[in-house]
């Protein structure tokens, strides 16, 4: 009987550790994804805030 429970955990392993890859990598490209587009963000406030400064400049 002991030998049914080992030859079952091996057979499920692999399907296992490739599914936690899967889930380790998805996770990382959307952890990745979502801090380029603060980062875009940040940088797109600061150019409109500088775009309204030099037209508001020039305008006066």
């Amino acid at each position: 009987m002991d030998e049914f429970w080992t030859s079952a955990l091996w057979s499920v392993m692999p399907t296992v550790l490739i599914g936690l890859l899967f889930w380790v990598v998805m996770w990382a490209i959307i952890h990745a994804d979502r801090g380029e587009r603060k980062a875009r963000a940040r940088i797109e406030a600061r150019e409109r805030a500088k775009y309204a400064r030099e037209r508001q400049a020039s305008g006066s």
